[in-house]
């Protein structure tokens, strides 16, 4: 007789795993994983008001080693979130304005003819950098924008035919404007399949916007630096420990596979999506402290994760349908469970 799926408690399925060789590494990260969010969090809070999600969700990226997409309307503060972030980690930074006239060259380099030696010298772009704030990367033509391809998923840049790796870790921050649409070159499929995070921000709401007004009505100091490129590489090495059960990676993929065979979506979830999913999941329970993954890590990250990797069928788009309404279905439709 086949075995048959039942529905898991959640005391089951969200139970903490048995103490093996690796739960030390998980448990370590888990200990220095919530100390940084609560400290990030406050260092920000000085430099910009009402973003603590945002914040978590930047330091979801950073111990997944993955890159990520800010979207927002013009003076929400995403450039200087990204600036007050990138300080923070102590890493070499630069900043590239995408711009319609800039060329792939300005970004990873060109060799240039030195008469001093006689010969071509390579003089290396901006991309050449451990934190790389691309800002309004829509401005940029198709042809610029897929210079970050290759630096993004490889770590490692090829100018005139000569492949160069880039310094560890590597992360791409990216800003656009999700509204304006003079001026401005979609993303293709292939190049946001690259960021492991796509983050909205809105309006900071009245509160937060009457903090924001006291807190720049007088001088800012900027925020020390907090790590160092050493203790990021560090805490990504041990994210591969945190823990999740057979069943919690079933319920991963059932979530993609729902998302391609959901009737108003053209494209759906890709296996590095599933992959991205499970990272990000093992960030988020470390950062709330626990050395290993629930299904609620996993719906909390659903969103960030699937919203710029699905495509509608033009006829859903027509009707009104958005992809968080789509993710929001198969969240409610995959049933947590758990095979005896």
């Amino acid at each position: 007789m086949t075995a048959r799926p039942v529905v898991a408690t959640r005391a089951s399925f969200d139970s903490a795993p048995p103490e093996t060789a690796e739960t030390g590494p998980a448990r370590e990260l888990a200990a220095q994983a919530t100390v940084l969010l609560r400290e990030v969090r406050e260092q920000v809070a000085t430099v910009v008001v009402g973003v603590d999600a945002v914040t978590e969700q930047l330091l979801i990226a950073l111990l997944a080693s993955g890159h990520v997409l800010l979207e927002g309307v013009p003076g929400v503060a995403k450039t200087t979130l990204s600036k007050v972030f990138a300080r923070l980690l102590g890493c070499a930074y630069s900043r590239v304005q995408f711009t319609p006239d800039l060329l792939p060259s300005d970004v990873t380099g060109t060799s240039i003819f030195d008469r001093n030696t006689n010969d071509f010298v390579l003089r290396k772009g901006p991309i050449f950098c451990q934190v790389l704030l691309a800002d309004e990367i829509n401005r940029a033509p198709a042809k610029t924008q897929s210079a970050l391809l290759e630096a993004m998923q490889e770590y490692q840049v090829t100018v005139d035919g000569q492949t160069l790796p880039l310094p560890r870790p590597f992360l791409v921050m990216a800003t656009q404007n999700p509204v304006e649409q003079e001026g401005v070159y979609r993303l293709p499929e292939a190049q946001l399949d690259r960021f492991l995070l796509r983050i909205e921000m809105g309006y900071p709401g009245f509160e937060h916007e009457v903090d924001l007004l006291k807190l720049h009505g007088r001088s800012i100091a900027e925020p020390p630096s907090m790590f160092t490129p050493e203790i990021i590489l560090g805490l990504q090495s041990k994210l591969q420990y945190v823990f999740g059960k057979e069943s919690l990676y079933r319920y991963i993929v059932e979530i993609a596979e729902a998302t391609r065979e959901h009737p108003d979506v053209a494209l759906g979830a890709s296996p590095r999506a599933s992959l991205n999913l499970l990272r990000c999941a093992r960030a988020r329970a470390v950062l709330h402290g626990r050395h290993y993954v629930t299904h609620e890590d996993v719906q909390a990250v659903a969103f960030n994760v699937l919203g710029h990797r699905l495509i509608l069928r033009p006829e859903a788009e027509i009707e009104g349908r958005e992809v968080a309404h789509i993710v929001k279905e198969v969240l409610a439709d995959v049933r947590v469970m758990e095979t005896v």
